[in-house]
């Protein structure tokens, strides 16, 4: 899902770029916003991932702590 957010921030970016030289400024100030949006999204995305894969290690930590 990372990729997907990253790819519609990247195409936002440039149909921002588009409407700005056709000067319709509030449409790219629009698209340019929905990019941002997306590229927090994927940022929260990686970090999610991050988060889950290092609770995953404690819990397995832990599991082997008490085996011992």
């Amino acid at each position: 899902m990372q990729s997907v957010w990253l790819i519609i921030a990247g195409v936002a970016i440039a149909l921002a770029a588009v409407f700005l030289w056709l000067g319709e400024f509030n449409t790219a100030f629009v698209v340019a916003a929905i990019g941002l949006v997306a590229w927090f999204l994927n940022y929260r995305s990686q970090l999610k991932d991050l988060t889950l894969d290092r609770e995953t290690e404690g819990e397995e930590e832990i599991e082997d702590q008490a085996k011992n």
